[in-house]
């Protein structure tokens, strides 16, 4: 299941970027946009799926799960705000720290790939 975890979140990743570059030139992104919600769900459901299956639920896969939950509304409001031209230079900050955060939990803690 982390395999499928991460696939969905590094399509999201590549979604998010393509959707920004897309507005940026005025093309019509609601197809790809309802692509990426459908990604939301399988990183949750993927990652509710992981978490359930844990033996001992710690205080660490709590909170990151609640940031990766932050971090999914942070990509829906970057895209919203982006798609009505309204400035998102104050989400971008606590995007990019919250997912290096994240990225780091996941990482580190003891379910997938041993990097730390």
């Amino acid at each position: 299941m982390t395999h499928a975890h991460i696939t969905a979140w590094v399509v999201a990743v590549i979604l998010l970027i393509v959707l920004l570059f897309l507005q940026k030139q005025g093309k019509n992104t609601k197809v790809l946009h309802m692509i990426l919600r459908v990604f939301y769900l399988l990183i949750i459901g993927t990652g509710i799926v992981m978490l359930f299956g844990l033996y001992q639920i710690t205080l660490l896969y709590i909170l990151k799960s609640l940031l990766g939950v932050v971090l999914i509304g942070l990509f829906e409001m970057i895209l919203v705000r982006g798609k009505k031209a309204v400035n998102t230079k104050n989400l971008w900050i606590p995007f990019v720290i919250l997912f290096i955060v994240v990225l780091y939990l996941g990482f580190k803690l003891p379910l997938g790939f041993y990097w730390f």
